[in-house]
């Protein structure tokens, strides 16, 4: 699959919740997945190989209840081994619900998912306000 169609199921996937399924068919199992924090002055995080994306996951999934996840794109060209999708999500963490915009920037080789990297909104935004 080229870069578009990872893209496509990725984000049918997400919006189907089915995380796992995505996971499961569109990683490499030496894919890498960076978070880099909204705050300049922490430091990115950073997982390496499918087990642990798939703990990432489950952590995500065991502190944050989400209520809906509005997945936008693919944006991508012809050709292209990147994709990036816009992620919209209703989520409540620590007690609190939170509307948060996110991108994530996805690289792919051979039909999979070799890297992600996920960048959240800064600035003004709707960003941790409540709904």
């Amino acid at each position: 699959m080229d870069a578009r169609t990872v893209g496509l199921r990725l984000v049918e996937l997400t919006t189907a919740g089915q995380d796992a399924t995505a996971l499961d068919e569109l990683y490499a199992d030496s894919v890498v997945s960076v978070e880099i924090m909204s705050d300049p002055a922490a430091e990115p995080q950073r997982w390496e190989g499918i087990q642990a994306v798939r703990e990432k996951h489950e952590w995500w999934e065991n502190m944050a209840t989400v209520h809906n996840v509005d997945a936008e794109g693919p944006f991508a060209g012809n050709g292209d081994d990147h994709f990036v999708v816009r992620f919209g999500m209703d989520v409540t963490i620590d007690g609190q619900r939170n509307q948060m915009t996110e991108v994530g920037l996805f690289t792919v080789a051979n039909g999979k998912i070799v890297k992600e990297v996920y960048l959240g909104l800064v600035g003004t935004s709707r960003q941790n306000k409540e709904s």
